[in-house]
């Protein structure tokens, strides 16, 4: 389809809206439509310019497409449509019949429209969690807006300059605004928000508090089996999944499993109960309370002879004023946890990505909630 402007007609300055006489025509340029009837559609347009007495030269604005762009707005907004549906690109890509680059040249600028309109207002509780990217140690930081469940923008690495970078692109009447961070105990990121964020409260996130409670568990587990095996006894065989799943969740065969192990007087069955015991903290509403049964947590598990229970609780002690800050604000990563998941599902659709901006693009477009229509739609 080939589109032409009148020529005896005057068209309006992109700066100023002043109407004006048609100077000349831009070189041919191609945009990529709808399907007409299952026929790929191409606009050809050589694109007018008015000289504006004011502004001078300029190619007019079209009506059917953003600036630079190569696909009409329609286009644009069916390919959002189709990329979010199928919550992977390569599926997007053949139903719309368009390159890899070009998929990612929609998601790119999809992305930008939605930062650019995205409101900081009424961000106060946020969480900052890890995600890897590449084998090696090759990690992501990003941040989450808890309430929202969304994520607010990615950078590369777990480092403290990764978290700064973050809370640096908001402005400083927002980052006044957060009351609380989510984080884990890694000391970059406890230290990117003392310097950044000096009023907001540190939480320490109740479920890598679990995680690492399940590691000491599961170290002492080996430890014990090993002894065992050389003793030509296999009790604990087997039992990997039992020690770290919630109870909550066991099945009737782990039930039984457990009945029969639980009077057998096993390290790992006294590791397994202080980690269990440890939950109860979460349940206190004053912090005194809380303090008070920490003591007494501390005290059984530093006297357990259990190395690695010992040494978790030591660093859960170091770290206890910012643990106890979540009976004030009652946040954890759980919004995080869940957006891992998806950013997962994700990377194994795309079956992972090599470079770090495809990766971050990616996150945000379909994670980060945002509103990335482009305007025009003629």
């Amino acid at each position: 389809m080939w589109v032409e402007w009148p020529l005896e007609r005057q068209a309006s300055c992109p700066e100023c809206g002043v109407d004006s006489a048609i100077y000349d025509h831009r070189e041919e340029r191609q945009w990529r439509h709808l399907d007409t009837m299952q026929f790929q559609t191409i606009l050809h347009c050589r694109i007018p310019r008015i000289n504006c007495a004011e502004h001078g030269v300029k190619s007019i604005d079209v009506p059917w497409a953003e600036k630079n762009s190569r696909f009409t707005a329609l286009f644009e907004r069916l390919a959002i449509e189709v990329l979010l549906g199928c919550q992977t690109q390569s599926k997007a890509r053949e139903l719309l019949g368009v390159s890899w680059d070009e998929v990612h040249l929609i998601m790119e600028k999809a992305v930008d429209r939605g930062l650019q309109r995205r409101s900081e207002a009424g961000i106060t509780r946020v969480g900052v969690d890890e995600k890897s990217f590449l084998k090696g140690h090759r990690y992501a930081t990003i941040l989450s807006d808890l309430d929202n469940a969304r994520v607010l923008d990615v950078a590369r690495d777990r480092k403290e300059e990764s978290l700064a970078e973050l809370f640096g692109k908001m402005p400083e009447e927002q980052r006044q605004e957060i009351a609380a961070v989510a984080i884990d105990m890694w000391e970059p990121y406890i230290n990117a928000v003392v310097e950044l964020l000096p009023e907001a409260d540190i939480v320490h996130d109740k479920f890598h508090i679990a995680k690492y409670l399940g590691e000491a568990v599961d170290r002492v587990r080996k430890s014990e089996h090993k002894g065992l095996k050389k003793e030509g006894v296999e009790t604990l065989k087997g039992t990997k999944y039992l020690w770290l799943t919630n109870p909550k969740n066991w099945s009737d065969e782990q039930k039984q499993q457990f009945k029969e192990l639980k009077d057998k007087g096993l390290q790992v069955g006294r590791a397994w109960a202080i980690k269990e015991l440890f939950s109860n903290l979460w349940e206190y509403n004053y912090e005194k309370s809380a303090r008070n049964f920490f003591k007494k947590w501390f005290w059984w598990a530093t006297h357990s002879r259990l190395k690695p229970i010992a040494e978790v609780a030591k660093t859960l002690r170091r770290h206890l004023d910012n643990i106890l800050t979540y009976l004030k604000h009652r946040i954890t990563n759980a919004v995080a946890e869940g957006i891992n998941s998806k950013i997962q599902q994700m990377k194994s659709a795309a079956r992972g990505f090599r470079n770090f901006e495809n990766y971050r693009i990616a996150i945000l477009f379909f994670c980060g909630k945002l509103d990335m229509y482009p305007q025009k739609s003629q």
